[in-house]
């Protein structure tokens, strides 16, 4: 677990906790059912058990943790109602701010999406997923940021972590395909033409089959959701 973070003194230390243990939770780092020991973990990051404590709250009302009589503070795992929230949430964030992304954008701003499909392109072409999931990201953070919906955008910015993890298990299953990849081209054509109709149609399709991709990949993973349907 990289506790670096730790040195942050512009941040609450529980806040520093709690983003080094929510990363570790949602990198896989701290998988689900393991057992996070408050006095390995205080040492561990340096500091007291009051805001490690504290740290452990607020994960257990993002629900990544449970705390249990006599077990202590349990990882969860991800269930089919957490995958299929958190993309709501995403997906109907981003149909929300569509109108003021087609208002905004500029020729600088096109300029940097045609630079990162052309990495894309290069990652598509040799069937990269690791690069390619970081590229699909760093392609869509762009465009949400056109935007300029600050308080909107941090809701997004708030689900990253799950969308960057779960973006990378839809990619890794349809890497081979060229059509999600295709649908970034169209979505820049779209946006170059000034075309919200087809640019509004066409995200939400998008986002739509990425959820569905991601479920049938952990499908594919576990069989039959079993292990997420008993977290």
């Amino acid at each position: 677990m990289n506790a670096k973070g730790m040195n942050d003194v512009s941040k609450p230390i529980r806040d520093i906790a709690y983003e080094t243990l929510k990363q570790a939770i949602i990198t896989g780092e701290l998988p689900a059912g393991s057992r996070i020991v408050e006095t390995v973990y205080a040492n561990k990051l340096h500091i007291s058990r009051t805001p490690l404590r504290e740290a452990f709250r607020k994960l257990e009302l993002d629900g990544l943790v449970s705390c249990e009589v006599r077990r202590g503070v349990i990882v969860r795992a991800f269930t089919i109602d957490d995958i299929e929230e958190i993309y709501g949430i995403r997906n109907a964030l981003m149909l929300l701010i569509t109108p003021s992304v087609m208002a905004n954008i500029n020729d600088q701003d096109i300029a940097d999406l045609e630079e990162i499909l052309s990495r894309m392109d290069v990652s598509q072409q040799q069937e990269n997923p690791e690069e390619l999931a970081v590229q699909n990201r760093q392609f869509h953070r762009r465009i949400e940021y056109i935007s300029n919906k600050k308080r909107i955008l941090r809701v997004i910015d708030s689900q990253e972590e799950y969308i960057k993890r779960f973006s990378a298990i839809a990619i890794a299953s349809i890497v081979h395909r060229s059509q999600a990849h295709g649908e970034h081209h169209r979505m820049l054509q779209y946006l170059k033409d000034r075309d919200q109709q087809r640019f509004d149609d066409l995200m939400q399709r998008h986002l739509e089959e990425s959820k569905e991709v991601c479920l049938k990949a952990i499908d594919g993973r576990i069989g039959k959701f079993s292990d997420l349907k008993n977290p």
